[in-house]
């Protein structure tokens, strides 16, 4: 069983909002495992909110290339630091491998380091990438890229904070002119913003509601209120709960960002552009990426590391 520290009840306490003892509990019971430390918390309801960016640790930048309005790829690109993020040579590697993600025909991340280079073809992009390791001294990886070519309409794009987070949306449409492409941007900026799982509600997996069902009854179970409740009034609980996560998840649900009134969807957003602009307009899909998403961060506390040795 691992060791519980400090600095793990920490991040779980920093990614669920949790109490600092709820978390070393949940820690103990699931033997240090985090994922399932939040499981636990949430089905207890001591979960106010996952967030995600307590579980994004790698250093890096995401970069994005188009070829006009319908070809666009976006990279992601890990380094050990952030020094090294800010870098102008790594970011203009980083550009680079952008360009060619786009160019690319490749569906893997083996495939695509086999690629001839794209600035010098004598080396494959592997060689190019352990050449800029050399040159900056530091380890970087090629983390994941993903291309989206539209056949019947066209791709917007959108990088924010720096290269933290790079959006590209996907949009069928038989009217491609500026007001339309402002507007897709700007669901692209509501996708960085809001990070939704899913197109619309008609996309969301029956495996993502059962887990969802499951969580949500661990919690109405361990809410007084709901206590002797009839099954019919707590199922009735269960699914307006559920229905409510799903228009949070779901891009189409969410309530649009720039709304004046607030209340406006993204769906009723997209249906005003396409009716302005006498356009059939739809969202195919959409890629997120955000720098170290899932990754695990080396940390670096000196002030644990001394009292470890004096315990020693």
């Amino acid at each position: 069983m691992a060791e519980i520290t400090a600095a793990m009840v920490k991040e779980l306490r920093e990614q669920t909002g949790a109490g600092m003892m709820d978390c070393k509990k949940a820690l103990n019971e699931t033997g240090g495992n985090m994922e399932e430390a939040v499981e636990v918390l949430r089905k207890n309801g001591q979960a106010k909110a996952v967030k995600k960016e307590g579980r994004i640790a790698a250093e890096g930048i995401c970069r994005i290339a188009a070829e006009g309005d319908s070809v666009a790829a976006v990279v992601e690109v890990n380094s050990e630091t952030d020094f090294v993020a800010k870098n102008e040579t790594f970011q203009q590697f980083v550009e680079a491998v952008a360009r060619q993600a786009v160019k690319s025909s490749a569906s893997d991340m083996d495939t695509f380091l086999e690629e001839k280079w794209i600035e010098d073809s004598s080396k494959t992009v592997k060689e190019a990438l352990v050449d800029k390791i050399a040159v900056i001294g530091e380890k970087l990886s090629i983390r994941r890229f993903e291309k989206i070519a539209a056949s019947d309409g066209c791709v917007v794009s959108y990088v924010h904070g720096g290269g933290r987070i790079g959006v590209i949306v996907e949009a069928k449409t038989n009217v491609v002119n500026d007001a339309v492409k402002e507007a897709l941007t700007n669901i692209a900026m509501q996708v960085a913003a809001l990070s939704p799982k899913y197109v619309a509600t008609g996309d969301v997996s029956e495996e993502f509601k059962a887990h969802e069902r499951e969580i949500i009854a661990a919690q109405i179970e361990q809410d007084p209120k709901m206590a002797g409740k009839p099954e019919k009034v707590i199922e009735g609980a269960i699914i307006g709960r559920l229905n409510k996560e799903l228009k949070e998840v779901c891009l189409l649900e969410q309530v649009y960002v720039k709304a004046e009134d607030g209340k406006q969807t993204v769906a009723q957003y997209l249906a005003q552009v396409a009716k302005e602009n006498g356009a059939d307009l739809s969202i195919a899909r959409f890629v997120r990426f955000e720098t170290g998403e899932g990754l695990e961060k080396k940390q670096e506390d000196f002030a644990a590391e001394v009292a470890a040795q004096m315990n020693a």
